[in-house]
C-alpha cells in the first residue's frame, strides 16, 4: 500500500519537470494517467540507451498509464473533462495559454470538481511578457545567473544535469503534497503555479544575498568553495583527487596537527576569514602534503582524524559505489536498474517500481472506463 493509493492524477506532460512530479506521485501509489500527443512525449526519443528506450523517459515515467489524445478534437476534450471530473490532481506543463485555447479553464474545472488540485508548470510564470518565452533547462541556468557561478575560473559552465527541471519538479511535487494535506482539512483543492525560473532563483538565494547586501557575487572557483577554506580538490601521489572540507576551527587545528603535522600552521591562519584571504598559501600547503600521499593513505588518515572528505568520482565510480542503492523495473525489453527513491519509510527501501508504459499502452482501457462513466452521467 502506498501513501497515495486511491488518488487519480491526470498529467498533460512532456519533457522533464512535470513528468518528475507525476513519477514521484506514482511511486507513492497514485494512479497516474499520462496524456501524450499522438506522436508521444518527445522525451521518448531523447536517446535509446536503455534497452532501446530513452534514459530520461525511463527515469521519469515509471508506474504510469499512457494514453494518446489529440486535444485539437472536441471529442477528446470531452473525454479529458470527464476524466478530470474524477481526478484528484491535474498537472500540466503546456505552453502558457495553451489550455485556454482548447477551452479548458482551470478555475472552471475546480468549480465543477471542488476537490481538484491543479498544478501548472511554466518557464517564467503565467503573467507578463516573459510568460510567452520558451524556456529550457540551460536557458534558465543562464538567466538566473547559475551559469555565471558554475564552471572553472576561466569560463562559466552548465550544471551537468537538468537541474532547473528537477528543481521545479521537486517544488511542484512538495506543493501538491501540501495541497493534499490542506484538502484533507478544508475539503477543497487549490491551484499551484511553479516556474523553472522561480525554482532556480530560490536555489540562487545565497549568491543573490551576497550581491544585494555584500556588493559582490561569489566568483567561480571550480572545485573549491567560494566562502570556506580549505574546501576543495587536491591530488594525491597516485593521481587521484580528494576533496576535503574544514567546517570549524576545531577541525582546522586537528587537521594541521594530524594531517599537515604542523600545529603552528593552524595558529598562523586561525580562522576561516584569514584563511580565505590567504587561500593560495593555505591550499598550496595542503596540496604539498596530500600530494606526497597515496589516496588510500590520505583517506585513512582523514577518516581517523574525522575530517570530511570525498573522492572525485566519474559516472563509472558512481555505478560501482558501495553506498548506491538500486531500484528495479521489470520491463519486456529487460529489467532496468537505477538509483532507488531517496526516502526510506519504516526501514523498507523501495526497490521495485512500476513499469515504463509503451506509447498508448493503456489507451483502450482508459477510454472504455471514462467513456462509460460519461454515458452514465
Amino acid at each position: 500500500m502506498g501513501a497515495l493509493d486511491g488518488l487519480l492524477v491526470v498529467s498533460l506532460e512532456q519533457a522533464v519537470a512535470a513528468p518528475f512530479v507525476s513519477s514521484r506521485l506514482a511511486d507513492a501509489g497514485a494512479r497516474v494517467i499520462k496524456i501524450e500527443r499522438p506522436e508521444g512525449d518527445f522525451a521518448r526519443k531523447y536517446d535509446h540507451v536503455v534497452n532501446g528506450n530513452s534514459a530520461y523517459f525511463v527515469w521519469l515515467n515509471r508506474g504510469k498509464e499512457s494514453i494518446t489524445m489529440d486535444l485539437r478534437k472536441p471529442e477528446e476534450i470531452r473525454l479529458l473533462l470527464t476524466m478530470l471530473q474524477k481526478a484528484d490532481v491535474l498537472i500540466q506543463n503546456f505552453k502558457t495559454g495553451a489550455l485556454e485555447k482548447m477551452g479548458i479553464r482551470l478555475p472552471e474545472l475546480r468549480q465543477k470538481n471542488p476537490q481538484l488540485i491543479t498544478c501548472s508548470i511554466s518557464g517564467y510564470g503565467s503573467k507578463g511578457e516573459w510568460s510567452k518565452m520558451k524556456a529550457y533547462d540551460l536557458l534558465i541556468q543562464a538567466e538566473t545567473g547559475l551559469s555565471s557561478i558554475t564552471g572553472s575560473v576561466d569560463a562559466p559552465g552548465r550544471v551537468g544535469i537538468s537541474v532547473a527541471d528537477i528543481a521545479t519538479g521537486m517544488y511542484a511535487w512538495s506543493a501538491i503534497l501540501e495541497a493534499l494535506i490542506s484538502r484533507s482539512i478544508s475539503g477543497s483543492g487549490r491551484h499551484i503555479e511553479v516556474s523553472l525560473f522561480d525554482a532556480l532563483a530560490d536555489w540562487m538565494a545565497v549568491p543573490l544575498l551576497w550581491y544585494d547586501y555584500g556588493g559582490n557575487a561569489p566568483e567561480r572557483v571550480g572545485l573549491s568553495h567560494p566562502s570556506i577554506c580549505p574546501y576543495g580538490a587536491f591530488n594525491t601521489a597516485d593521481d587521484k583527487t580528494l576533496l576535503l572540507s574544514i567546517q570549524n576551527e576545531r577541525e582546522w587545528i586537528r587537521f594541521c596537527g594530524e594531517i599537515l603535522d604542523d600545529a603552528d600552521f593552524a595558529a598562523k591562519y586561525p580562522d576561516n576569514s584569514i584563511r580565505l584571504s590567504n587561500r593560495s598559501a593555505v591550499d598550496k600547503r595542503v596540496a604539498d602534503v596530500l600530494g606526497k600521499m597515496l589516496h588510500a593513505e590520505a583517506a585513512k588518515k582523514l577518516k581517523k582524524s574525522e575530517i570530511a572528505f570525498g573522492t572525485l568520482n566519474d559516472v563509472q565510480g558512481l555505478s560501482s559505489h558501495p553506498v548506491l542503492r538500486r531500484a528495479e523495473i521489470s520491463n519486456p525489453e529487460g529489467n532496468i536498474r537505477f538509483p532507488a527513491p531517496p526516502a526510506i519509510f519504516d526501514n523498507k527501501p523501495q526497490d521495485t517500481l512500476g513499469e515504463v508504459p509503451r506509447l498508448n499502452q493503456h489507451g483502450d482501457s482508459i477510454r472504455a472506463e471514462f467513456e462509460e462513466t460519461a454515458s452514465m452521467e
